[in-house]
């Protein structure tokens, strides 16, 4: 029994240092913004885990990791900002997957979409026609924006870092 409380102990507190460390450094420790992030985010579910579930895993080295792995993002982060090489190498560049009405069949085997993984996006952006689709993109997150087909021309600053072709 006394196991079990200092297993909700932990989490609580665990949680709180979290949530505490998330306020302080901003919404983008959480975000879904490059693979690295991501990467992150797993890293911190992971330490979170190991020391509520695990009884050799002690407290401050969970805090001391949250930290450490906060401060990483941060410095990354920053250098991702100021440094476009970087960004290049940590980042992966937009696909564009479906241009108008084409589907670019060579862009979506290098991104990993299937035909119907596209055309349930394409559902789910509420599309009922292909003449309605302006542009698709498979996005850096590995999200797929639809961008819909409106009166006039599609302003070109939302390609802007798209890859057209692989």
């Amino acid at each position: 029994m006394e196991t079990l409380g200092v297993a909700i102990f932990e989490a609580v507190v665990m949680v709180a240092v979290l949530v505490l460390l998330t306020r302080l450094a901003g919404l983008r420790s959480f975000s879904k913004m490059s693979g690295f992030d991501f990467a992150i985010t797993v890293a911190m579910g992971s330490v979170l885990a190991s020391v509520v579930v695990s009884g050799s895993t002690g407290i401050w080295p969970g805090i001391s990791a949250l930290l450490a792995l906060f401060a990483v993002q941060w410095a990354i982060a920053r250098v991702r900002v100021a440094s476009g090489s970087m960004r290049e190498a940590l980042d992966n560049a937009p696909l564009l997957i479906m241009d108008g009405e084409r589907m670019l069949e060579d862009n979506m085997q290098a991104a990993q979409v299937s035909r119907s993984d596209l055309l349930a996006k394409l559902r789910e952006a509420n599309v009922t026609r292909l003449d309605q689709v302006q542009a698709v993109v498979f996005e850096q997150t590995g999200d797929v924006s639809v961008l819909h087909r409106q009166d006039g021309e599609l302003d070109e600053v939302l390609l802007e870092g798209v890859r057209r072709e692989v």
